[in-house]
């Protein structure tokens, strides 16, 4: 069996039998590897921008469904003592028994399985009975990334029902 050489760079190597042998080539020329680095360059210059853009799309969702859950825990709080906690008893409220007015005459919490979550960017959340917004019920809110009000972009403030 005659094997021809398919590149420049194949080596061959006579046996006694008069066959030609190929040696395999070893590692990649420096062409290869550059156009592997601009295909995994370009690659990145278009996925990234994606894939941030969509972190913080996911933190406003998770402050979002954070938020509704809360809301949810602090109606079921008012079902029990037809009030809802005060801005000075807070979302603690919601885990354990506080002290204080309105008294929590009727509480059956915890009213949440785990302490009151930190909103996604590692700050409390804002809340506040009566609201500004709501004054029959209360305001929940996180004030975003840089937890200063009324911020644009990551910083913006969402706010609850």
């Amino acid at each position: 069996m005659l094997v021809i050489p398919t590149t420049f760079n194949d080596f061959t190597m006579r046996r006694s039998t008069g066959m030609i042998f190929s040696r395999p080539q070893r590692g990649f020329t420096l062409i290869e590897l550059v156009v592997v680095l601009i295909v995994l360059g370009l690659l990145a210059a278009f996925v990234a921008p994606q894939v941030l853009g969509r972190v913080s799309e996911a933190k406003d969702t998770a402050a979002k469904t954070q938020m509704a859950l809360l809301s949810s825990a602090l109606d079921n709080y008012r079902l029990d003592n037809s009030v809802y906690p005060s801005s000075a008893q807070g979302l603690a409220a919601l885990r354990a028994k506080p002290a204080g007015q309105p008294r929590a005459t009727n509480w059956r919490g915890p009213y949440i399985r785990k302490d009151v979550p930190l909103d996604p960017w590692g700050h409390a959340y804002v809340y506040s009975s009566p609201g500004v917004r709501n004054p029959n019920g209360f305001d929940l809110m996180t004030l975003g990334r840089d937890a200063k009000a009324d911020g644009t972009g990551e910083d913006s403030d969402i706010i609850g029902q």
